[in-house]
């Protein structure tokens, strides 16, 4: 018995020897304070429903695509998306795209045609704070207004990662007038980094995008009418009453740079090596819904 005991209270010395695993990129999240969660401001989400109840919130970025998300707007304000726009193409490890496949429904008056925005932002965007990791398209990745961000030290730009959303367009000079948009559902193709505009970025609903069946036509078209999934209904947040208004928040302050080191720098106690870096699209600032 005496032998037993000793045994145990070793066993519990030891345990208390050991060094606490360091937190993981979730439990820096689930811990972060209050005030390290930012809201996003209902009027920037925009609200979709497809048919087969699929729903989509999106978070439109006015500070780095300011005449495309105008656009967008005017396009919800007059109603054009339900009465128009059908999924119409879904690529494999690329792209879902809705729009009006017949690109003959007129467009409401006052819609710029071809803007200039949502390519790159001159300067540097307010608050932007770079990592200290490389990227192979940009000098510098980081993060303003808990947006993923790279630069190449003159300009920023919206990278093309999982979940963000972009204007598909003809070619140019043509840049999209956002009547047509995709979200990005595979591996982050970042060499469409500053080729098309970008305007968003999916907060919830991406599961509801990405298992769609996938186009046996070229680029993941769907090749048969009855194979498009009608767009039912784009709605600001905004725009519902105050009690249904959808509350998300972002990640940000220092709460932020403890997730983006960790997740660089897996120490938790799964990780044998820590990586020391991480491409942008692997530190996506985290999103929630307020508690």
């Amino acid at each position: 018995m005496k032998r037993l005991a000793l045994a145990a209270l070793l066993a519990a010395s030891s345990a208390l020897a050991q060094p606490a695993s360091p937190p993981s990129p979730g439990e820096i999240a689930a811990d972060a304070p209050a005030a390290d969660w930012q809201a996003i401001s209902p009027a920037d989400v925009l609200l979709l429903e497809f048919a087969g109840g699929r729903k989509v919130a999106i978070q439109l970025a006015p500070a780095f695509a300011p005449t495309h998300v105008a656009n967008i707007r005017a396009l919800v304000k007059d109603g054009w998306f339900p009465r128009n726009a059908q999924i119409v193409r879904v690529q494999e490890n690329y792209v879902v795209q809705w729009g009006d496949p017949t690109e003959k429904a007129g467009l409401p008056a006052g819609i710029v045609a071809r803007p200039a925005d949502g390519y790159e932002r001159p300067g540097t965007p307010p608050g932007f704070i770079a990592l200290p990791y490389a990227d192979a398209y940009g000098a510098t990745v980081g993060y303003s207004g808990g947006w993923p961000v790279a630069t190449d030290d003159k300009v920023h730009w919206l990278p093309h990662c999982p979940a963000m959303v972009g204007v598909g367009r003809n070619m140019p000079p043509d840049t999209g007038t956002g009547a047509e948009l995709y979200v990005v559902i595979g591996h982050g193709p970042r060499h469409l980094d500053r080729n098309i505009a970008t305007v968003g970025r999916v907060l919830q609903g991406q599961e509801a995008l990405s298992s769609l069946p996938r186009g046996t036509g070229g680029l993941g078209m769907y090749e048969k009418p009855e194979e498009r999934v009608p767009l039912l209904s784009a709605r600001m947040a905004s725009d519902l009453p105050s009690a249904e208004q959808p509350q998300f928040q972002v990640l940000g302050g220092s709460s932020l740079a403890k997730w983006a080191d960790s997740r660089a720098n897996r120490r938790d106690s799964f990780f044998i090596r820590p990586a020391g870096g991480a491409d942008i699209c692997n530190l996506m600032p985290p999103v929630r819904l307020k508690p």
